[in-house]
């Protein structure tokens, strides 16, 4: 890092002129727009790349309170953009406050640790210290968030192909990162280049060559053929009367009977497995021999692999189970990992992996929300696992922002996504996270999928290593804010 420079400039003072107010309400509209736009449940990605931009610039010449209150409140508002899914989840206004208040406050800190070290002179500093603590805070809220990676900036890039590809490097952290090197870098090199214009241009070259060398490589990534075979899954979901948990065994065999036609209709087209949503009804265990009797004469007949959701209840327990039914074997079972707050509080989590052994490689299955969480599939992908299956239930509004998260899973962890989610869409991804096929899950009273893909585990460093990146970034955070230890502020 270069030692802080004493050299004055108009910046070094706040200012407190009749603009002041009209540039912190024009920094305040212009983060929260591109926010609400750009992190939303349908998030159009370039906009997070400039998102902090206008609020960072003004924290620089500004005092530091009302820097940190224009953060504050653009990020705030910008946040307000999900208030209406948390309702719909059912979270309590205090909690919704916390949800949006957060990452507010977070960013706050993070924009006042950089205009801090900015107003030192300390440039080099400045340009890392804003992205590094960002990553450590976004790590911290995931560890000890029930909902794990959601909420995390790195979802809005889902579009961006060639960039996704940094998760398989360093997850969402990775890219967390890089999102916010990128206007620490334009607003650092904008006001360096009046007193040191050599250091801008170090600045501005050193950043552009991260950002290039993250680009080239997912474009290089992406380029490269996956290999191994390919298999034809199928996807079947339903939104139609029986959307919801039924208990009644008669109407639940009647719904039940109509999966079974449609994924029977799949099976003769050649989809070797075909997933069903989950949690379509309460099965008490002494019950499982009538879903067992519908379903496993079905796969001994096509041969093809069949996974349904459902709830299971014995003497002592209830879980969220996804029930994988085999030609020719017993009934093996998954019971999902991470439960969504206040829906399913009352079930029991599982601990194990289900894994299938097969010529074209090692499926796994999982259950829509365990795909909110890295180490999961990271324990997949560990032990090779070339295709996921899983059943999924979202909340309509949420069917790209939520339902797409386990795509980022698939690039992480090196296996393909066979998801189907009723309140959602039917979706099938490659390891590199593109989207082979999809539909909505309204599009019919039965909508299908029949999909083609390739199932090739590939070995990656974020499976490896998990969350390394934040260690780094911990330590670059560090080492970054030496400056403000060694010089009081101007």
């Amino acid at each position: 890092m270069s030692a802080p420079l004493a050299v004055s400039s108009p910046t070094d003072s706040p200012t407190s002129t009749p603009n002041r107010l009209g540039l912190g309400i024009a920094a305040v509209v212009a983060t929260a727009v591109c926010g609400w736009f750009g992190s939303g449940l349908n998030p159009w990605w370039p906009l997070m790349w400039i998102a902090v931009l206008p609020v960072m610039a003004f924290a620089v010449g500004a005092r530091w309170w009302s820097a940190a209150l224009v953060a504050f409140g653009a990020v705030l508002a910008g946040s307000f953009n999900h208030w209406h899914y948390f309702v719909a989840l059912e979270f309590p206004a205090p909690i919704r406050l916390v949800i949006i208040g957060v990452p507010a406050i977070t960013v706050s800190l993070c924009v006042l640790l950089f205009r801090a070290l900015l107003r030192r002179r300390a440039w080099w500093s400045a340009v890392i210290a804003f992205p590094a603590a960002s990553v450590v805070f976004a790590w911290l809220m995931s560890l000890g968030s029930p909902h794990g990676t959601a909420g995390s900036i790195a979802y809005s890039q889902l579009n961006f192909l060639a960039f996704l590809q940094t998760a398989s490097l360093a997850g969402p952290l990775g890219l967390t990162f890089i999102l916010s090197l990128f206007p620490a870098a334009v607003v650092t090199c904008a006001h360096a280049r009046r007193v040191m214009p050599g250091t801008a241009a170090k600045i501005l070259g050193a950043s552009s060559a991260v950002v290039a060398g993250v680009l080239i490589f997912g474009v290089f990534r992406l380029d490269q053929p996956i290999g191994g075979p390919r298999v034809r899954v199928g996807l079947v979901g339903s939104d139609g009367p029986n959307e919801g948990v039924i208990e009644q065994w008669p109407r639940a065999e009647a719904m039940f009977r109509q999966y079974a036609e449609n994924a029977e209709r799949l099976a003769g087209q050649g989809a070797v497995a075909v997933v069903i949503p989950e949690k379509l009804a309460v099965l008490p265990e002494n019950d499982a021999y009538r879903l067992d009797a519908i379903f496993q004469p079905l796969s001994d007949r096509t041969h093809a692999i069949l996974v349904v959701g459902v709830l299971t209840i014995t003497a002592s327990d209830k879980f969220n189970e996804a029930r994988v039914y085999r030609p020719g074997r017993p009934v093996e079972r998954y019971h999902k990992e991470h439960m969504l707050p206040s829906f399913e509080s009352n079930l029991t989590p599982g601990t194990s992996l289900t894994q299938l052994s097969m010529p074209s490689g090692i499926w796994g299955v999982q259950i829509c929300k365990d795909m909110d969480f890295t180490a999961l599939s990271r324990r997949y992908g560990e032990s090779g696992t070339g295709l996921m299956l899983v059943p999924g239930w979202d909340f309509f509004m949420d069917w790209f922002s939520h339902g797409h998260m386990a795509v980022m899973r698939g690039v992480e962890s090196g296996f393909a996504v066979v998801r189907a989610a009723k309140g959602g869409s039917l979706y099938v991804s490659d390891n590199r996270g593109r989207i082979l096929g999809e539909i909505k899950s309204d599009s019919s009273p039965f909508s299908t999928l029949l999909v083609d893909v390739p199932v090739a585990h590939v070995n990656t460093l974020y499976q490896r290593w998990g969350d390394w990146f934040a260690w780094v970034a911990l330590a670059l955070c560090t080492v970054s804010i030496a400056p403000l230890f060694r010089r009081r502020a101007a």
